[in-house]
């Protein structure tokens, strides 16, 4: 009896299910019927149009940094310095991403047709008035008499031919800073979803892997694998689902290009998106966001929703037939979860762990499904590779490292903050030129690169091309793009137990060379830096650390040891003069 009624309810269930995807099939008829025409020309000339009414436009930068420092205190200021002005209506306020100078927010650029833009730096609510009274006021009522920012706020601004601004070749960051984030109008005024459009109406999915594969683009997320030869890979297995995948789980201490590359222009990494999807036949896809990040899931979200309505996504996209819809998953914030199988199995719901490949995701990924996982930053690179040519991207960098590369260039140094520079520009010269020298006047003592897994490089090798092969050659990494400037006050050895602390409280423990190798080294580390070591002890750390390299399941264990045979490789002194004797180590025992 009771298989009797479990054998109904079923029929039942399955007769519903098939109404419910009934309607839902109608739905989504009216929907394409109802969805208005894009015409991207004419949005473009709109908001052009719109943006030229004013007078002046206030460029505002509220990426997290500068929320942070108070920028929506300063775009109250300016709200209400333009209302008492009456000069609310003639001056646009630009809510924008992050304009990379972070040290110094929150930032304002004032830019007047026919005058010299002017950058305001480390802004507060008074001078916010000030700047609008004094600058914007005579500027726009007076131009004839004005002749720039008032005297008393030259501490305050910052001209825009420094090597910090002038030294940068801004491909991925193009817009942020210029557009604001949150509007799609704002992202096709210039130029965006022309790739996307072209790509999808006129080009097959092999076109787009030939441009992306002679651009040179590798990764920008740690492994630098090429992008052409991922997507070419994913494209040439057959299967009815595929999907693609973006990496935002960005958690390298001292990192946040990622996070700020959603911030400032969300809708280029969903072209991008778009693009790889298309090329290697995805039917679906995923963002995998870190949960910590919440202005950029808020506005990627927002992005998403606006991409959907003007059929940019989704159901039958610009009329083509083809269909691809993006959507969010949040992550907890695992550090494993930035290796792909990771990513994977916490998107599916499991435990963020590594597995073993081959198979690779390519073959089988996410829900055992063909599958594609590329960075933020190399899906940001895809439009304009796409819209300016794979020759052209190919004309900046190296030989084998193509294009530009984002960084986070942190710690002691002048001018702090988000850079892009070619591949191949030498490291003394981001950190000199662009970054200012210290912050403390004191003499740089070494750059750490590519976060826990990256390595340290001592001064003496800062000449050296800030590239994929380069950094390997001495023992670190491009990595996702963290870079840390340290003076001569930091010591090496507390650097590398700061790094190898980090990696072991995240390691996930699936196998023991990183689960109990991490620990051991902690364990060496430790007792090297409280001055309990011998000289043996630091030759067990390198036999260790090798050994952990070689053995790791995954990227975490491979590169954990990183930071430890990079500062004993070349500031092997600061390890000697803590080791102790053991006839003086027996003493302290007894003691």
């Amino acid at each position: 009896m009771l298989k009797n009624f479990l054998h109904e309810t079923w029929k039942e269930y399955e007769i519903l299910e098939e109404e419910i995807s009934g309607q839902i099939a109608t739905v989504h008829r009216i929907e394409r019927t109802i969805m208005p025409k894009v015409d991207l020309k004419e949005i473009r000339e709109k908001e052009l149009a719109k943006q030229k009414a004013f007078k002046a436009r206030l460029f505002v930068c509220a990426s997290t940094g500068c929320v942070a420092s108070g920028c929506k205190e300063v775009m109250a200021a300016v709200t209400e310095g333009l209302k008492s002005h009456g000069l609310d209506k003639e001056v646009q306020i630009v809510p924008t991403g992050c304009m990379g100078l972070c040290s110094h927010g929150p930032l304002i650029r004032a830019e007047v047709p026919g005058q010299q833009p002017v950058l305001y730096t480390e802004m507060d609510g008074m001078l916010a008035r000030l700047m609008v009274a004094e600058h914007l006021e005579p500027a726009i009522r007076r131009p004839e008499t004005f002749t720039g920012a008032p005297d008393f706020l030259k501490d305050h601004t910052l001209s825009l031919d420094t090597p910090f601004f002038t030294d940068q070749v801004k491909v991925v960051l193009a817009n942020s800073g210029h557009i604001v984030p949150e509007s799609i109008d704002d992202y096709i005024a210039d130029g965006g979803y022309d790739a996307w459009q072209r790509v999808v109406t006129s080009m097959t999915p092999q076109d787009v892997i030939r441009e992306i594969t002679e651009s040179g683009l590798r990764g920008r997320g740690g492994g630098g694998f090429p992008t052409g030869k991922k997507w070419e890979l994913t494209a040439q297995v057959q299967n009815e689902e595929k999907f693609i995948i973006c990496n935002d789980d960005e958690g390298d201490p001292g990192a946040y290009m990622d996070r700020s590359i959603l911030e400032g222009n969300p809708h280029a990494v969903i072209e991008g998106m778009l693009i790889a999807g298309y090329a290697i036949g995805a039917t679906s896809g995923w963002f995998y966001v870190r949960a910590e990040y919440p202005l950029a899931v808020e506005r990627l979200d927002k992005a998403l929703k606006a991409a959907r309505r003007y059929n940019l996504l989704g159901k039958d996209i610009l009329g083509t037939g083809r269909d691809l819809d993006l959507e969010i998953r949040l992550g907890a914030g695992a550090f494993v979860c930035g290796e792909e199988t990771a990513l994977i199995a916490s998107i599916e719901g499991k435990r963020g762990s590594p597995t073993p490949r081959p198979p690779y995701p390519s073959v089988k990924g996410l829900y055992g499904m063909p599958s594609c996982v590329n960075n933020v930053e190399t899906l940001a690179n895809v439009p304009t590779i796409m819209n300016r040519g794979g020759a052209w991207f190919a004309s900046m960098g190296t030989e084998t490292s193509k294009g530009t590369k984002v960084f986070a260039l942190t710690g002691k140094v002048k001018h702090s903050g988000l850079i892009e520079v070619p591949m191949g520009i030498s490291l003394k010269r981001i950190v000199d030129s662009i970054g200012g020298g210290t912050s403390t006047g004191k003499r740089i003592k070494a750059v750490q690169t590519g976060g826990p897994s990256g390595g340290v490089i001592p001064e003496s090798e800062m000449d050296l091309p800030v590239c994929y092969d380069h950094l390997k050659k001495v023992g670190s990494i491009m990595g996702s793009g963290g870079m840390i400037v340290m003076d001569e006050d930091d010591d090496m050895v507390d650097i590398a137990k700061f790094y190898l602390g980090f990696t072991v409280d995240e390691s996930c423990g699936k196998c023991a060379p990183c689960r109990i190798g991490g620990k051991q080294l902690l364990l060496l580390l430790e007792k090297i830096a409280d001055g309990k070591a011998v000289e043996e002890d630091i030759e067990d750390l390198k036999r260790l650390a090798v050994s952990m390299k070689k053995a790791s399941l995954c990227g975490l264990g491979q590169t954990a040891p990183n930071p430890v045979l990079s500062t004993l490789n070349f500031f092997l002194d600061e390890y000697q003069a803590r080791l102790t004797t053991k006839e003086a180590l027996a003493e302290k025992e007894k003691a």
